[in-house]
């Protein structure tokens, strides 16, 4: 039986039809392991050229027909859900609403994985695990100026928040993944006014913020995107939030998720969203201390 109290979730997942090492059906039964009462898949949006990531149009109806089965062998053990984690680059990126219903998903995340450089003609590519590419990025395109890199982001994901439709920020703080405290820190005003820009159009927007996971996982960050100081903001502005893993693999699928629980119990937040089965639809549910139950803690 699926209840709401206390229910583990994860809205952020990547399967083979992307990026992700697994098929759909080896996460789901992960979740049902674990003790979770809702899964939502969200394969990275198709893009216009070649990479080794996005989802591939052609697989479309494949991947409909899939995850169908999926919610109808597993009704009544798990909640399933199709999302998209939709990677917006400005001029380049289909309009979300047009792939929302391309592809009929229940929700979107929305997130910038690649940044546009100032000249138009190239893509700074901020993830992934390796910070070579970062860096070269950073002086080829920026010429090494941070604050210009690290404006140019924050530009892209107010853009995305403003011209686009979505439910969820994808780890809006991304950007300090391959920083690590070598260029900049969070606590100067230059970095915590361009923050609390995007927190403002958050709020003005009633999107909700993901608590993202896999940076402490991978070993990529020291605390999950957003932190800790942002998140207190986050409670005090009223935006609301949830606990992803951004999983790629089924193991993945609560990773870190004591790490971020205690994160939000710190920062004063009691309470996260999950979708509620509505189309674009969430609502909140008390998570911190009774997922920590589930958790065994």
């Amino acid at each position: 039986m699926i209840t709401e109290a206390g229910m583990l979730t994860n809205h952020h997942t990547h399967s083979i039809f992307s990026d992700g090492k697994a098929l759909p059906e080896e996460y789901i039964e992960q979740a049902i392991s674990k003790g979770f009462g809702l899964l939502g898949f969200t394969e990275h949006s198709p893009l216009p050229f070649e990479n080794g990531f996005s989802f591939k149009p052609e697989r479309r109806q494949e991947y409909l027909d899939v995850m169908s089965g999926l919610k109808q062998k597993y009704a009544g053990q798990l909640l399933i859900y199709r999302g998209m984690e939709m990677d917006f680059v400005p001029g380049m990126s289909d309009d979300f609403a047009a792939v929302e219903q391309e592809y009929q998903t229940d929700y979107l995340i929305g997130s910038v994985h690649l940044v546009n450089s100032p000249s138009g003609d190239a893509l700074w590519f901020i993830d992934g695990p390796m910070a070579e590419i970062y860096d070269a990025g950073l002086n080829d395109y920026f010429g090494g100026d941070i604050r210009k890199a690290v404006a140019a982001y924050y530009q892209q994901v107010n853009q995305m928040i403003d011209t686009q439709r979505f439910d969820i920020i994808g780890h809006m703080d991304k950007i300090k993944m391959h920083n690590r405290g070598r260029y900049f820190s969070e606590d100067e005003k230059w970095y915590s006014d361009l923050v609390a820009e995007t927190l403002r159009l958050i709020k003005e927007k009633d999107v909700i913020v993901e608590v993202n996971t896999r940076g402490i996982y991978k070993k990529r960050s020291e605390t999950t995107y957003p932190g800790l100081e942002i998140l207190k903001q986050i409670k005090d502005l009223g935006i609301r939030a949830m606990v992803n893993s951004d999983a790629h693999q089924p193991e993945e699928i609560d990773g870190a998720y004591l790490e971020a629980f205690r994160l939000l119990e710190a920062a004063g937040i009691a309470e996260a969203a999950f979708f509620s089965g509505t189309k674009c639809e969430f609502t909140s549910m008390p998570l911190v201390r009774s997922s920590l139950t589930v958790l065994g803690i």
